[in-house]
């Protein structure tokens, strides 16, 4: 096996059993995200779709509160996503804009009630990812020399923080 395929094989495990996003498995292997969404993409035509074991393997294998923490990180991305989209976007108005911005923020409201009455810890958990995802955006741009070190301390405490929130 060469040390790309054993690379791809690891960043695959990583996602699917570890739950680590494509932008920390991209620092980890030194590739950019571009080629992690590649490899994702590839893995899917040939029948591996990454983002469909990843669900299979949170529902067997973690419980609730792991799986409605999944749907709320797609959420969370999808709506910055929408954010991007609205604010980048000239050709909408502002009458556009807000009313955009209003079904964003009542689907945000039902979608973190929901969240909080299924797994009432998934809040909390939130909240420390946050905290510990602007501390590695920090490092990065402050200190770029530790990158390497605070990723490897955080990964393993994010784990960590999983596990107190969600048992």
């Amino acid at each position: 096996m060469s040390v790309r395929e054993d690379a791809r094989r690891k960043a695959r495990g990583d996602y699917i059993y570890r739950r680590m996003t494509g932008s920390t498995i991209s620092i980890a292997y030194g590739i950019s995200e571009a080629t992690f969404g590649r490899w994702k993409k590839a893995a899917k035509d040939e029948g591996d779709d990454w983002d469909k074991a990843r669900t299979a393997s949170v529902i067997a294998g973690e419980g609730i509160e792991t799986v409605v923490s999944s749907v709320v990180e797609d959420f969370m991305i999808m709506a910055q996503s929408l954010l991007d989209d609205i604010r980048d976007n000239p050709e909408l108005t502002t009458a556009a804009k807000v009313q955009h911005l209003v079904a964003l923020a009542d689907a945000m409201t039902k979608m973190t009630s929901a969240a909080r009455k299924l797994a009432p810890k998934i809040s909390e958990l939130g909240v420390a990812q946050d905290v510990m995802g602007h501390l590695l955006e920090f490092v990065r741009q402050n200190f770029p020399q530790h990158a390497a070190a605070i990723l490897e301390i955080i990964e393993p405490f994010g784990e960590r923080l999983a596990g107190l929130y969600t048992s």
